[in-house]
């Protein structure tokens, strides 16, 4: 089986499907240091909403809550950063830091070389999977 092609910023190019074996493969397929960031991505959902559903889909990993509809995280593949994207993040206590055109949308940015407190993450993945999800 070939590589994946990484398109525009590093992203992998990763097929569709539902499940953790295609966002294992697209975490797998992330290059450099993003790898390791959509490891700990990941995991933190993993902890703090277990049984979390997973999908990738137009080459982004995607997770909802176990009972819910939709969809509250995903994250992408940039050149300088690893996008992360809460679908309801305006309703968010305090809203994640990047503003967005889409409606509910906020992001945060998670750079190369930079720490990131992973405490806002983890109130913002709990916050975010209780919310009605995004549908796609």
């Amino acid at each position: 089986m070939s590589e994946p092609k990484l398109l525009s910023g590093g992203n992998p190019q990763i097929p569709k499907g539902d499940g953790d074996g295609p966002v294992q493969a697209y975490i797998a397929a992330m290059p450099g240091w993003k790898q390791e960031v959509g490891r700990r991505l990941d995991a933190l959902v993993e902890e703090m909403v277990p049984g979390a559903r997973k999908a990738v889909k137009w080459n982004t990993p995607f997770y909802g809550a176990p009972d819910g509809e939709g969809w509250f995280l995903a994250f992408h593949c940039f050149t300088r950063y690893v996008k992360v994207t809460f679908f309801r993040g305006t309703l968010l206590d305090p809203p994640p830091p990047v503003s967005s055109k889409q409606g509910d949308v906020r992001y945060v940015h998670l750079d190369e070389g930079a720490a990131w407190d992973e405490g806002p993450l983890r109130d913002w993945i709990s916050q975010a999977s209780r919310l009605p999800g995004e549908r796609l």
